[in-house]
């Protein structure tokens, strides 16, 4: 989980389409699940970007969001069949209208979750800034942010697991079984994390004003992101995915 959503090199056709095509398709995707009410099109939507993640070759990468999402997923469906009480009594408390609901309601959990992992990995965070400031005419600073903010993800990662280990050297068991105390002896944990990440934030913060951030415009990249057939390809197939959602 650690690395679930660094950039995967490759050549493949979804590694070379624009950033902010491959947002499109993954917000396409999105927006098809939520839409969608009929099983067949949620697994197929999920089974789709399963496929795609085949073909970029992340594939391990999304087995391993999915083996955090499955528990997650699931505590939904209990929370679903414990509390929908409408539909016809299937066995005990639980009803068919609760299983029913339950089960939309994991598959549109992994169907949002996947596409968008999906799009980091094959994507350079640097080249998806630049290109919704370039695109999308976003302001430099809120699109620098947000990639920012997906960098820190694993460093924080790391530094969690560096804390955590040299707190079981000193005899803290953190491999306990017990959710609650576990809880516990996370929490105090916390605190040397909270003051890394300022002191983290604060030097880089320090370090873009030193290299002139705030001088940035959407025409200070030397890199340019012109979409091509294949983007416009793409965007037709979110047009029809959107169009599948609505109908299915």
């Amino acid at each position: 989980m650690l690395n679930v959503i660094d950039y995967v090199p490759g050549n493949t056709l979804l590694h070379r389409l624009n950033p902010v095509t491959k947002l499109a398709l993954a917000a396409a995707i999105i927006a098809a699940t939520f839409l969608a009410a009929d099983y067949p099109a949620l697994v197929g939507l999920l089974a789709f970007t399963l496929a795609l993640g085949v073909y970029a070759g992340v594939i391990r990468q999304l087995v391993g969001l999915l083996k955090v999402l499955v528990p997650v997923a699931l505590i939904m469906l209990l929370l679903q069949v414990a509390f929908v009480r409408g539909g016809t009594p299937v066995a005990g408390f639980v009803t068919d209208e609760g299983l029913v609901t339950g089960g939309r309601a994991c598959l549109r959990l992994l169907g949002v979750a996947l596409p968008l992992v999906l799009m980091l990995t094959v994507t350079k965070l640097t080249d998806l800034a630049n290109a919704c400031v370039e695109k999308l005419h976003i302001p430099y600073k809120y699109a620098f942010t947000f990639t920012t903010a997906l960098r820190f993800v694993p460093v924080f990662s790391q530094e969690m697991n560096a804390i955590m280990e040299a707190q079981t050297a000193r005899g803290v068991e953190f491999d306990t079984k017990n959710p609650f105390k576990k809880l516990r002896l996370m929490l105090p944990v916390c605190i040397p994390l909270l003051v890394t990440s300022v002191a983290k934030t604060d030097s880089t913060a320090l370090a873009a004003e030193q290299r002139g951030f705030y001088l940035r415009t959407r025409a200070s990249s030397y890199k340019r992101y012109p979409f091509v057939a294949r983007d416009i390809a793409v965007f037709a197939v979110c047009v029809a995915l959107i169009v599948l959602g609505v109908l299915l």
